[in-house]
C-alpha cells in the first residue's frame, strides 16, 4: 500500500506492507529526508495539529495494519534538526552585510535586530493560539467564576393573571426564564448580557447532552494573525503564505456581552482625593484601581469591580495628557495588594478642562457627537486588558477576554464631573495585537494600516480584509469597506458605574500623602510614618488603614513577610488583636525605632550651664545663660542676684520686668514636682 507523509520539508510517498512495522517504516522515510534531521525526533500524528502524536522509536514494533493504516492514508510527521546554528556560515555560504533573521526571530512579522529596543507595552506572542486538551480539567478560574458556573442563572418570576394552575403548578406564563432572555433584558433597559449570560447562551446551542455528544469548549478566541507552523510544508510567514494559515476577512459587529457589567468605588473619598491633583495643577492624572471582583446582583450571573485603592503610578502630567515613565515597583505593589485581598482591576485617568465661569463646571467635551473613547484610548486599553488575560475553562485555549476595566473622568451635559466605565471588546485586543489598527487625529476614527509592499521578505503585517455593517442614510443594513478608518463604536464596551449607599470601604482613613506627587509639593516622608503609627488608642489600627501607607512600609524594606501579611491583614479587617500582635514583633519594633533614630524634628535645647536644678529650669531658658540659671537655684533671692539677672537680661536684649516674673516663677514653684518637657513630648 501507498502512504504518504507529510511534513515540514514537503510530501513523501512510500510503499509499505500491512504486515511491515513502524520501524521499516521509519527506516525508508529516514533516506528520503533531508540529513540534518534527527530520526529519534520524528513523530506520526493522523491530523495536521500534531494531537495524539507518536514517536516512531516509541512504537517500532507496532504492525502498522493494527494501527488503522490502509492504502492512500495522510500521516502528518514532525521532527528536529541536528544542526540548529543561525550564527555561523556555510563554507559555499556567502557572506551578507545584513543577514536574514528566521522567522522565529520576528515578533508581529517584523524582524528584531539584536540592539532593537522593544515597546515598554509588548504584544503578545506571535505563534497562534495553542490548544488546550481538555481545558476544564487544567485551568483554574477565579474562585468567583465556579461560584457562577454552579449557579443555574434562571430569572425566577411570580404568578402571572394569565395562570390558571394550582399555586405550586407552573405554566409558560410564570415559569423561570433564561439569563439571557431578551425580553427581560429590554424590560430592565440591560444592553449587554454579561459574560456567564452569554456563556450560557452560547453553550447550550453547542453542546446539547442528551445527543450524548463529546463537550466542545464554546468559546474561541479571535485571531487575526498569519498560524505558525502551518502543515502545508512552505516556509513561514513573510516568505510564505497559503489559504490554510491566512487569516479570513474580518467583518467588526458590536459585542454582545461585556466581561464586568459594573464599577463600583467604594467610598467618594476615594475619586475626590484622585480628583484633587487636577484641581491643584490644572495638569490631567491617571491611576492604577486596585479592588476585587464580586457578584452583581442588577444583571442576570453579573460581575461588578470594587474599587477600593487608586495608586498613582510615575507619569508627567501635562494639559491634554500624561506621559507615562517606568513603573519600577509595580510587582511590589501587586505583592501589597495581594496581601489585603485585593487585585488590579484597571485604570483611570482624568480628562478635564475648566469652564472659566468660576463655579466649578468643567467643559463637555464627550458626547454623542463627537466621540465618548478616543482612538488612542482604545489602543492603550487594548494593551493593558491583552496583559490581564481571564482564565476559564470554557475556551479551548484557557483564556478568553479580560476583566479589566477603564474609567475616564471627563465633564457630562451639565457641566459637572462625572465618571465613564468602558471595555475594549475582544475583537479590539486582537487587532491591537495584530498590529491591524492604529489611533488617528480624529479620536471618534480608527485607521486600518496598509500592509508594507516595498520588500516581500521584510512584511511586518498580513492585513486581511476589514468590513463592518451600518444603517445608511436610506434606513437599509449595509456592509461597508472598513479601510482606511472606521468609527470607533465597533471597538468599545460601555459599562454602569456607582457608589454604594452605604460605604464601608477596606481602607477608612486615607491621610497618607499619595505617591508620586512631589511635582505638586507633597512627599512621602518618614515623618508621615511617624505620625502614623505613634497615634495611640484605637486610631493607632485606623490610622494604618492607608493602601499608601502600606506600600510605603513595604518599600522601606524593614518588615519581614509574615510581619508584613499581618500588618495587610490588620489593617483590612480591622482586628485590635491582629494589631497589638504586629505591634509585639520584633521587626514592627525596628521600625519604630528607625523613625525614632531619622531625627524628623529638631531636638530640644539644652542649658548651657548643667548646674541647677530641675525646678529653675523654666527660669534658665526664659534667661537665656548661666546668669539665670545661677539665679534660680538660690532658695533666697538677694539684691545681688536680682541686680546680675538684671544684668543679663539688658545684655540678652529682652525686656526687665519679664526677666523678673521668670525668676519669681521659678522661686514660687521650687518645691513643686518639674515638668521634663523633653521627657514627655517628642520636640
Amino acid at each position: 500500500m501507498l502512504l504518504r507523509l507529510r511534513g515540514p520539508d514537503g510530501m513523501v510517498r512510500i510503499t509499505v506492507d500491512k504486515n511491515d512495522s513502524v520501524g521499516d517504516l521509519g527506516r525508508q522515510l529516514v533516506t528520503q529526508l533531508p540529513s540534518t534531521v534527527d530520526p529519534n525526533t520524528i513523530t506520526m500524528s493522523p491530523n495536521p495539529q500534531a494531537k495524539d502524536s507518536r514517536r516512531f522509536k516509541d512504537i517500532a514494533k507496532v504492525k502498522l495494519g493494527q494501527i488503522g493504516l490502509n492504502h492512500g492514508d495522510l500521516i502528518f510527521i514532525n521532527y528536529d534538526h541536528l544542526n540548529n546554528d543561525t550564527n555561523g556560515h556555510a563554507n559555499d555560504e556567502p557572506l551578507s552585510s545584513t543577514p536574514t533573521l528566521p522567522s522565529a526571530n520576528r515578533l508581529n512579522g517584523k524582524p528584531i535586530l539584536p540592539t532593537e529596543n522593544l515597546p515598554a507595552v509588548p504584544p503578545p506572542q506571535t505563534s497562534s493560539n495553542k490548544i488546550i486538551k481538555n481545558p476544564w480539567e487544567v485551568v483554574r478560574q477565579s474562585a468567583l467564576d465556579d461560584r457562577l458556573d454552579r449557579q443555574d442563572g434562571k430569572i425566577t418570576r411570580g404568578r402571572d393573571r394569565m395562570c390558571k394552575h394550582a399555586p405550586k403548578g407552573m405554566c409558560d406564563h410564570c415559569m423561570p426564564l433564561d439569563p439571557f432572555n431578551p425580553q427581560y433584558l429590554a424590560d430592565k433597559k440591560i444592553k449587554y448580557l454579561s459574560f456567564h449570560s452569554y456563556l450560557r447562551k452560547i453553550n447550550s446551542a453547542t453542546n446539547k447532552p442528551e445527543l450524548g455528544s463529546s463537550f466542545i469548549p464554546p468559546l474561541k478566541e479571535p485571531y487575526f494573525r498569519v498560524k505558525q507552523d502551518c502543515p502545508s510544508g512552505h516556509p513561514q510567514w513573510p516568505e510564505g503564505i497559503c489559504t490554510k494559515c491566512q487569516p479570513s476577512a474580518i467583518t467588526l459587529q458590536p459585542q454582545p456581552f461585556r466581561m464586568v457589567d459594573h464599577v463600583e468605588f467604594a467610598s467618594f473619598e476615594l475619586v475626590n482625593t484622585f480628583i484633587d491633583a487636577w484641581r491643584k495643577t490644572g495638569a490631567q492624572r491617571i491611576g492604577y484601581l486596585y479592588g476585587r471582583y464580586a457578584e452583581y446582583t442588577e444583571v442576570p450571573l453579573g460581575v461588578k469591580a470594587i474599587v477600593e485603592a487608586i495608586y498613582e503610578v510615575p507619569q508627567v502630567d501635562e494639559v491634554d495628557g500624561v506621559s507615562l515613565n517606568p513603573w519600577e515597583n509595580e510587582s511590589a505593589v501587586t505583592e501589597v495588594a495581594r496581601l489585603c485581598g485585593l487585585e488590579q482591576l484597571g485604570v483611570i485617568f482624568t480628562d478635564l478642562l475648566d469652564s472659566g465661569a468660576g463655579d466649578g463646571t468643567v467643559i463637555c467635551k464627550r458626547h454623542i457627537d463627537s466621540y465618548y473613547l478616543s482612538s488612542l484610548e482604545i489602543c492603550f486599553a487594548a494593551r493593558l486588558q491583552s496583559q490581564h488575560l481571564k482564565p476559564t475553562k470554557w475556551s479551548d485555549t484557557g483564556r478568553f477576554g479580560s476583566n479589566f476595566v477603564t474609567c475616564v473622568i471627563s465633564g457630562d451635559e451639565t457641566g459637572q464631573i462625572a465618571i465613564s466605565s468602558y471595555q475594549v471588546s475582544n475583537e479590539a485586543m486582537e487587532m491591537v495585537s495584530a498590529d491591524l489598527i492604529e489611533p488617528s487625529a480624529d479620536p471618534g476614527v480608527m485607521l486600518v494600516r496598509e500592509e508594507d509592499e516595498s520588500d516581500s521578505s521584510s512584511r511586518s503585517r498580513y492585513v486581511p480584509e476589514v468590513f463592518y455593517r451600518k444603517i445608511n442614510e436610506y434606513g437599509a443594513n449595509v456592509q461597508e469597506n472598513a479601510k482606511p478608518a472606521f468609527p470607533v463604536e465597533y471597538l468599545v464596551v460601555t459599562l454602569t458605574h456607582g457608589f454604594p449607599a452605604d460605604p464601608k470601604p477596606t481602607f477608612n482613613s486615607p491621610s497618607f500623602p499619595i505617591e508620586n506627587r512631589e511635582v505638586m509639593g507633597e512627599s512621602q516622608e518618614y515623618n508621615h510614618v511617624s505620625k502614623a503609627i505613634r497615634t495611640s488608642g484605637g486610631n493607632k489600627l485606623s490610622s494604618l488603614s492607608d493602601f499608601h501607607l502600606l506600600t510605603f512600609i513595604h518599600g522601606m524594606g524593614v518588615l519581614s513577610k509574615e510581619e508584613e501579611a499581618l500588618l495587610c491583614k490588620a489593617a483590612t479587617t480591622h482586628d485590635l488583636a491582629e494589631a497589638y500582635q504586629l505591634f509585639s514583633l520584633p521587626g514592627w519594633q525596628t521600625l519604630e525605632t528607625i523613625l525614632q533614630a531619622t531625627g524628623e524634628t529638631l531636638p530640644k535645647k539644652r542649658p548651657r550651664s548643667s548646674s541647677g536644678n530641675e525646678g529653675g529650669l523654666l527660669g534658665a531658658q526664659a534667661n537665656g545663660g548661666a546668669a539665670s540659671a545661677s539665679a534660680s537655684t538660690s532658695a533666697s533671692s538677694s539684691p545681688f542676684d536680682s541686680a546680675s539677672t538684671a544684668a543679663a537680661s539688658r545684655r540678652s536684649g529682652e525686656p526687665l520686668a519679664k526677666r523678673f516674673a521668670a525668676v519669681r516663677l521659678s522661686e514660687r514653684n521650687e518645691h513643686r514636682p518639674a515638668f521634663d518637657r523633653a521627657k514627655f513630648e517628642n520636640v
